[in-house]
């Protein structure tokens, strides 16, 4: 057998999203190195590495020195994470130790301890035999050593023992002012993975992986009520499926009629215009018939309260509560602050991928902006990773976007994001005749044809209202339409 044809066998680290980035999980019988600063969850990590190992009835060694083993226990069933089963080596000193006398002598107190921890290591390994091994921190060790070079030696001995044992081993590290780890430990890993906390969350990023590889880059992380949660970036993958031309109308004849017979299935629309013109109720009305007709639609809301949205929905007519209680409908109001780009995404993946979603709408792109923690830049090209993971997999994506013009169109979208839509509708104020009334019209269309022709929109106690085309006026996208000759109509596609 060449080296290429070695069977290499992995282990869930007992983080789903940690495992993905490590495609697959921890390589058995090898050193992975947990570093952060203080508070980053390196702990946290090391216990859902070790309840994972007991799930599995496997024997595992936490070896600590900074937290008693009690203190450790308690912390861990803080998240539910029972590791009252785990074998507990302390290796910090007793309580005694900051009562007692101290006198110097002429013997080295540094060798008597390494000796007596090298002893007490040695004999727990045989004894208790671990499949996994923790070691928090592993810098604890270092105290032992009188230089760096007999250090960096008993550890690469440690290691060395412990793989001939067949041990996977997770060692947390803290990093220093510099922001470094030791380069001594890194260097002697076979993995690394950096936890860290900044202004918009937690990240957590695999700096190495040998053998395998990892997902490069930075991804969300977050403490939950379960522990730590790691939600990888979403990465779109390149789709074999044939595009499915199958039209997702309104239910409206009329404006059926302007958008060509509807938005193609597994497309993005954009619906745009002021604040209060009607976006979010337009979207609604096309994801209403999409759960009829596709199955399973979702609304992520970020810009309004649930109750004021279902209020709307019931006084226009729109079925929320009958397609709700069929399960064809599910609303979704995301609170400032709570989720990271790679959290919503998840949210997202996991309606699709687990609750075969057929339709997304996502209300809307300043709210998304706003609510999601990271900056505005970043965000932009999360979305547009959303969408296209979301198209690729033949869902219909609604997004609605304000513009800031009351009247007039100066610009597609808010954000420069308008590549990443299919089809562009706008929704828009204008003056007529002294009277401020709403038009609605198509810019854009990738896939057939639609009315070029812009016609009056009206929401009322009947549902949404599309009027004859507004043949008799020009200026529209300026906003002040004048009146002259009749426009020709006509159909383009791009």
């Amino acid at each position: 057998m060449s080296l290429n044809d070695t069977p290499i066998s992995q282990i869930s680290t007992g983080v789903g999203g940690l495992d993905e980035l490590l495609r697959g999980g921890f390589i058995q019988n090898r050193m992975y190195l947990v570093t952060g600063e203080p508070g980053t969850a390196k702990t946290t990590l090391a216990m859902h590495f070790l309840h994972e190992g007991l799930a599995n009835d496997e024997t595992v060694l936490y070896i600590h020195g900074e937290e008693s083993a009690e203190e450790l226990k308690t912390n861990a069933a803080q998240f539910g994470i029972d590791i009252s089963a785990v074998e507990f080596l302390d290796l910090g000193p007793d309580s005694d130790f900051f009562t007692e006398d101290s006198s110097f002598d002429l013997v080295d107190s540094s060798n008597i301890d390494q000796e007596r921890y090298t002893e007490v290591i040695h004999e727990a390994i045989e004894e208790i035999d671990p499949e996994r091994v923790v070691i928090d921190p592993i810098t604890q060790l270092r105290y032992l050593e009188t230089s760096d070079y007999h250090y960096r030696k008993r550890i690469l001995s440690f290691i060395r023992f412990l793989k001939k044992r067949g041990v996977t081993i997770l060692a947390t590290a803290t990093l220093n002012k510099n922001q470094n780890a030791s380069a001594d430990i890194r260097s002697l890993s076979d993995g690394v993975v950096t936890l860290s906390r900044v202004a918009d969350g937690r990240r957590i990023e695999v700096k190495k992986n040998r053998g395998i590889g990892q997902i490069e880059g930075d991804h969300g992380a977050e403490i939950r009520s379960n522990g730590l949660e790691v939600y990888p970036r979403i990465r779109p993958e390149p789709s074999d499926r044939e595009f499915d031309p199958t039209p997702v109308g309104s239910g409206i004849p009329e404006l059926d009629e302007v958008v060509g017979g509807g938005f193609e299935r597994g497309t993005v629309t954009f619906i745009s215009g002021p604040t209060g013109v009607g976006k979010t109720t337009l979207a609604t009305v096309y994801l209403a018939q999409a759960a009829r007709q596709l199955g399973k639609s979702v609304i992520y809301l970020f810009e309004e309260r649930i109750e004021t949205f279902e209020h709307r929905c019931r006084s226009l007519g729109i079925p929320i509560d009958e397609l709700r209680e069929e399960g064809r409908l599910s609303i979704n109001v995301i609170e400032p602050g709570t989720l990271s780009a790679e959290e919503f995404a998840h949210k997202v993946r996991r309606e699709v991928e687990e609750e075969n979603a057929e339709t997304v709408m996502i209300d809307g792109v300043s709210g998304y902006t706003s609510v999601i923690k990271g900056s505005e830049d970043g965000l932009d090209r999360d979305l547009q990773s959303l969408t296209r993971y979301l198209i690729n997999r033949e869902v219909t994506v609604f997004v609605t976007d304000a513009t800031h013009q009351v009247t007039g169109l100066s610009s597609a979208t808010s954000h420069d994001i308008s590549q990443i839509a299919d089809n562009l509708t706008f929704i828009s104020y204008v003056e007529i005749q002294s009277s401020l009334r709403k038009v609605i019209g198509v810019l854009k269309k990738r896939t057939g044809g639609f009315d070029s022709s812009f016609r009056e929109f009206e929401i009322t106690a009947n549902g949404v209202q599309i009027g004859e085309p507004l043949t008799e006026y020009s200026g529209i996208l300026h906003g002040s339409p004048q009146a002259g000759e009749p426009q020709q109509r006509g159909h383009k596609s791009e």
